[in-house]
């Protein structure tokens, strides 16, 4: 595939997004990346866009659920290694874990300790940038093990939800700001 323009990406995103009201409770607006997940061709060219978005990495991070869907291909595109954060207790061996706030609850993310040589150049990659909680834990527990964090790659950057004034620090790019 050809990288396309960033209009183009924009444009695509947009086009493969499809907003679901009141999910998963009343006064949330859901961004479904599924059916842009089922198109091959947009697909593709997303992944290939995040990939492109910052020089070589280590390691490239998906954040549970939707993340892991981005992340791993992204991986195998710049050739990194993929290390999954998950949700509390879903890891099987021993974690560093962080507390954060979502948009609507809280949670906690782990990731194994030994997920990460030190030094490691990383790459956080998720679906979409919302309030800055989850991108902020995770770029937390990245350092925590002894890695570097070069950026957070997102499908889409909620700007309503000012998620960046919760991580200054970190250079993000999104494919499509809404």
């Amino acid at each position: 595939m050809v990288q396309a323009p960033e209009s183009d990406i924009a444009n695509l995103v947009t086009a493969h997004v499809r907003d679901v009201h009141d999910y998963p409770q009343p006064g949330v607006l859901f961004k479904d990346i599924t059916p842009l997940l089922g198109d091959a061709e947009a697909f593709g060219s997303v992944v290939e866009a995040m990939a492109a978005s910052f020089g070589p990495v280590d390691k490239v991070v998906g954040i549970e659920a939707r993340g892991f869907i981005l992340a791993a291909p992204v991986a195998y595109e710049t050739r990194a290694g993929f290390v999954p954060v998950r949700k509390k207790g879903k890891l099987p061996s021993a974690t560093y874990s962080r507390e954060y706030d979502l948009e609507y609850g809280s949670a906690i993310l782990e990731v194994h300790q030994d997920a990460f040589q030190p030094g490691d150049q990383v790459l956080i990659v998720d679906d979409v940038l919302a309030t800055g909680g989850t991108a902020r834990a995770t770029a937390d527990l990245v350092r925590q093990a002894g890695a570097e964090v070069v950026g957070l790659a997102v499908l889409m950057e909620l700007s309503f939800l000012n998620g960046r004034k919760n991580i200054p620090d970190l250079d993000i790019r999104p494919l499509l700001v809404v």
